[in-house]
């Protein structure tokens, strides 16, 4: 039931949305139905040590479905589209293999393109071009860099976060080197996928709700997170030699608590950012999965719908 119509064309749902809307619960839920296993679509909870602020699932859930791409890596490691696209084929094949259903779960937007329509290959970065870019964010910061890729590609200055430096960065090195926006390496990819046979066939949902009901999740989600111990989390990792300019503390929340660490700001304020920052991030993810006209989309109480949806499209597929 997993395989398509080519015998070299894979099966998988995918279940994205924003930051939490609840896709933890609905994933574990499918996956128990479906008979699958979750294969994280997460730039950040690829990342050992980093439990609180991902929001990864805990031991029961694991217990109860397998899940692949957690834990993978240590914060100092590098982590790019590149190597989870390797990743998660390697996952989806195994999952496959054994005859589950995969299910890519998550709301990295651009790993699920990568994943689904491959990648453009962008041109070298040259290390003076690296280093140069590295400089101007240590002296000028993220607003100045941020407000330079607005000018020169606002698409990509849309999906991505002004706290984002290893994203901003990129895209600020790419312009430099080739000329040429990041954006339209993305879209030159989407164009040349449309001649070649792809690997996967996916089933998309994307889950969303009223915008004042999801801003009311993310805000006590933060509080909850606070209670759970990120402080401390945050503590142990720096405790532990990993710097605060590595990109994976540079993400929501572990960015937040290395300010109030360092004195930058107090504790209600750095907690007010992080739920601030986490909203504004939610309708980036939303604005990016609009885009796509796959995806089938569902609120999250429509647990039912969902499943029947899902159930119906693999019911299609060729055994």
């Amino acid at each position: 039931m997993q395989r398509s119509n080519s015998d070299s064309c894979y099966n998988l749902i995918v279940l994205a949305g924003p930051t939490g809307i609840g896709k933890t619960k609905i994933s574990l839920g499918l996956a128990e139905k479906l008979g699958g296993e979750i294969v994280s679509m997460d730039s950040v909870q690829v990342y050992r040590y980093m439990d609180i602020g991902t929001a990864k699932p805990g031991a029961r859930e694991k217990k109860e479905v397998a899940h692949h791409l957690i834990d993978i890596v240590d914060p100092d490691d590098t982590y790019n589209t590149g190597r989870f696209i390797r990743d998660a084929s390697k996952a989806i094949e195994d999952i496959t293999g054994r005859g589950r259903l995969p299910l890519l779960v998550g709301g990295t937007g651009l790993y699920m393109k990568g994943l689904l329509e491959g990648i453009t290959p962008i041109p070298r970065i040259p290390e003076e071009i690296r280093e140069k870019i590295k400089k101007q964010l240590k002296d000028l910061g993220n607003e100045e860099l941020y407000r330079r890729l607005q000018e020169i590609d606002p698409v990509t200055a849309d999906r991505i976060s002004i706290n984002d430096s290893q994203r901003l960065t990129r895209a600020l090195e790419i312009f430099e080197t080739s000329g040429r926006p990041w954006s339209d390496f993305l879209a030159e990819n989407e164009n040349d996928m449309d001649q070649e046979e792809k690997k996967y066939n996916p089933f998309k949902i994307c889950l969303n709700c009223a915008r004042e009901i999801l801003y009311d999740r993310i805000n006590r989600r933060t509080y909850r997170m606070i209670e759970k111990g990120l402080i401390q989390e945050v503590e142990g990792l720096l405790a532990m030699g990993y710097g605060p300019d590595l990109p994976a503390l540079q993400s929501i929340g572990y960015q937040h608590m290395i300010n109030y660490l360092e004195g930058i700001w107090d504790k209600d304020e750095a907690i007010d950012l992080m739920a601030r920052d986490t909203r504004r991030y939610a309708k980036r993810q939303l604005t990016w999965f609009s885009r796509d006209p796959d995806i089938h989309w569902f609120r999250p109480k429509d647990k039912r719908s969902l499943l029947e949806a899902a159930r119906s499209w693999l019911k299609k597929q060729v055994v």
